[in-house]
């Protein structure tokens, strides 16, 4: 009886584990479920390796599944992840790859995800949704000291084409001209002291007229203000004479064509009394007593009498 029991019991336990185990290999209730994503990487993912942990701000939310390169870009590595069901992967969310330490373990680390970025979803171009992806560390690293190591390549490269044996020649040469030069301007010491000298005492002239020439081109701008004043005045009084001398000339106009027929009659009748004038100037040398007696009657000429007797 004893050993019945206990062998259901056995069996009975037995069952539950079987169950519980297959429960859980089924998804059981506390079980972590976990989402595919997708990252595209533009270097290398040495030290990378499939379980590798997937980092977000430093805490742990899922794993790297798969590693592949893209058959389309073998310059390209293609990055399976698993990630918890809940993690909040946006779509300005960003992968890094980097290293754990000084033992060289590499992970991924995710960060980015503002709080108004949407979720990030699959497109139609790929199955799983892909996250954005930036150089680590040691890929912006290794292209800054590509860069640099360029840069001194070509100024290796030109201070060898500076230091060549033609431009050490020249150099040579042009230090022996600098010392020649040298050598002169010792000689000449004095010359130079003396002409620096004279220069200064120019300069000095020069100054001093220059102060000079101060009231002077005062004087003189004053002058042409004055002239140009001037000039505004004739150019005035000018015009208001064009006008006087249009006035005065429409009235002559029409002062000549209203007198001058008035003037013709009485210079016709100057002319008659100038005649009168004339013939009675005459008449008083003739005989000065016409002015008190009148005129004589002019005298019958001969045959003139004898005719009018006749007449019946």
């Amino acid at each position: 009886m004893n050993y019945a029991f206990v062998g259901g019991f056995v069996l009975v336990l037995g069952a539950v584990l079987v169950a519980g185990v297959l429960w859980l290999a089924s998804g059981g209730a506390f079980q972590t479920k976990y989402d595919p994503y997708l990252a595209i990487m533009d270097e290398s993912v040495s030290g990378l390796n499939k379980n590798a942990p997937v980092k977000y701000n430093g805490v742990e939310v899922g794993k790297v599944r798969g590693i592949q390169l893209d058959t389309a870009n073998p310059n390209r590595v293609r990055l399976t992840f698993a990630i918890e069901r809940g993690t909040p992967i946006k779509e300005d969310t960003v992968a890094v790859l980097k290293t754990q330490g000084l033992t060289g373990i590499a992970y991924v680390e995710l960060a980015g995800g503002t709080r108004d970025s949407p979720p990030l979803r699959a497109t139609a171009e790929e199955e799983y949704p892909v996250i954005r992806t930036k150089p680590s560390l040691s890929a912006r690293l290794e292209n800054v000291l590509t860069t640099v190591l360029a840069k001194l390549d070509r100024t290796s490269s030109n201070i060898d084409a500076i230091l060549s044996d033609e431009n050490r020649i020249a150099f040579s040469n042009a230090l022996a001209d600098i010392a020649v030069v040298s050598h002169t301007f010792a000689a000449r010491k004095d010359t130079l002291d003396a002409g620096i000298t004279s220069a200064a005492r120019t300069f000095d002239n020069s100054a001093r007229v220059t102060a000079q020439l101060g009231p002077v081109i005062d004087r003189i701008g004053r002058s042409a203000d004055a002239v140009e004043k001037m000039g505004v005045e004739t150019a005035a009084a000018s015009q208001s004479a064009t006008k006087t001398i249009d006035a005065v000339g429409t009235d002559v106009q029409r002062l000549t064509a209203e007198t001058l027929p008035e003037l013709d009659r009485l210079l016709g009748e100057l002319n008659l009394l100038s005649a009168s004038l004339r013939r009675l100037s005459a008449q008083t040398e003739r005989s000065p007593n016409s002015l008190v007696f009148g005129r004589s009657p002019v005298p019958d000429g001969p045959g003139e009498s004898s005719m009018a007797t006749k007449q019946p």
